[in-house]
């Protein structure tokens, strides 16, 4: 039973010691091994108290360990996956029949939203039966009468189609992982469903390597605890480091450069003269050398993937992106270096690759495209 503000209010105020010591207990926890790590926002009845997590993000465990969510009106959702970080679950019906929770679906009073919305039209079907079977998908566990079969299907052309042999039974915008693009056949609607939350706003804190929570005082504001102090990415700690030792190498060169140039004239016919100061500057250099990035149509040229549901990719042991250190997840699209077959997110070794002109992990050196000769005027 959720607890509401107001109560959850006096609570805090009137026994801060015990609130104190549920909040250093709020450890993450598991159903079993295999299943989602639940934590802050997420809470497990009878494993967590509650201040442990934030209204409306209960979790239970079943007899046979499934990790279930409780959403108001619509009933339980076994979790398959959670991304903290990106604030993103993705869920599935406990009972096999996700198409049958779908028509009834209703998420205005839980806390969550659809990553992606997009509108199905389920129909009932009586006639023509092998000759639908044969050109759509029909929903298995509705369609377990020999007498009509069900389908669902974003496409117009199949709706147009359906509509003049079929019974429509509900129009429903469904919370899908990625847009579909078929245009010819219907769904199963058989996938995990992608939602996503926006309070509390812990996603930054997670992508840091923090644990996210109630502040120990009389508040519902958060916390952020635990974030490593090599916090930083490696393309903030490689730009910081550019900014700061490009100048400072300048300045040095500068000092040596006025230097030989005091020697020459304070020493013009003395043992520090002309062949002196000149192997001295050719010994040090005048001017420093700077590593410039890739090029756009270079980087653009690395070949794209994405991502399946079984997270596996052509390097096998690469779980996790080695620029952001956040976790591949399913449809997400990433990125390989040819030269050493590395991959990462898509969006960070395009911010990388201009900057340092080498794999992450290996220091390989990519190749340059040929850039095309400047022509001659006339």
């Amino acid at each position: 039973m959720k607890i509401p503000n107001p109560i959850l209010t006096l609570f805090i105020l009137f026994n801060p010691p015990l609130v104190l010591a549920i909040i250093e207990t709020c450890l993450e926890s598991v159903c079993q091994d295999g299943e989602p790590q639940i934590r802050f926002p997420f809470l497990i009845k009878g494993k967590h108290a509650e201040p442990c997590g934030y209204p409306g993000f209960m979790v239970s465990c079943t007899q046979n360990s499934q990790t279930l969510l409780n959403l108001p009106n619509w009933g339980p959702l076994k979790i398959r996956t959670i991304n903290y970080a990106a604030q993103q679950l993705w869920v599935n019906d406990p009972n096999n029949c996700l198409p049958k929770r779908l028509i009834s679906l209703n998420l205005s009073t839980s806390p969550f939203r659809a990553v992606y919305l997009q509108q199905f039209t389920f129909f009932n079907c009586s006639a023509n039966l092998e000759n639908l079977v044969h050109r759509y998908r029909p929903i298995g566990c509705l369609s377990d009468s020999p007498k009509y079969v069900v389908f669902a299907t974003p496409s117009t052309t199949v709706v147009g189609h359906l509509s003049s042999l079929c019974h429509l039974v509900a129009r429903v915008k469904v919370p899908v992982q990625s847009p579909f693009y078929d245009q010819v056949t219907s769904s199963e609607l058989g996938e995990d469903l992608r939602l996503s939350w926006d309070s509390p706003a812990c996603g930054r804190c997670e992508s840091r390597g923090g644990r996210c929570g109630f502040k120990s005082d009389d508040t519902f504001e958060l916390d952020c605890s635990g974030v490593p102090s090599k916090g930083r990415s490696r393309i903030s700690r490689y730009a910081i480091a550019i900014c700061i030792g490009v100048p400072a190498m300048l300045c040095f060169f500068g000092v040596l450069s006025c230097i030989c140039r005091w020697l020459k004239v304070g020493n013009h016919d003395g043992p520090w003269g002309h062949e002196s100061v000149a192997d001295f500057e050719a010994l040090v250099g005048s001017r420093p050398t700077t590593v410039s990035g890739l090029d756009r149509p270079t980087i653009e040229s690395y070949p794209k993937i994405v991502i399946g549901e079984n997270r596996r990719l052509p390097k096998k042991g690469e779980k996790r992106c080695s620029i952001c250190l956040s976790e591949y997840m399913p449809k997400e699209t990433v990125k390989s270096i040819p030269e050493c077959g590395h991959c990462f997110h898509a969006q960070c070794i395009d911010e990388w690759l201009p900057l340092n002109a080498s794999c992450p992990i290996c220091r390989t050196s990519p190749r340059k495209f040929p850039q095309p000769r400047a022509r001659s005027s006339p």
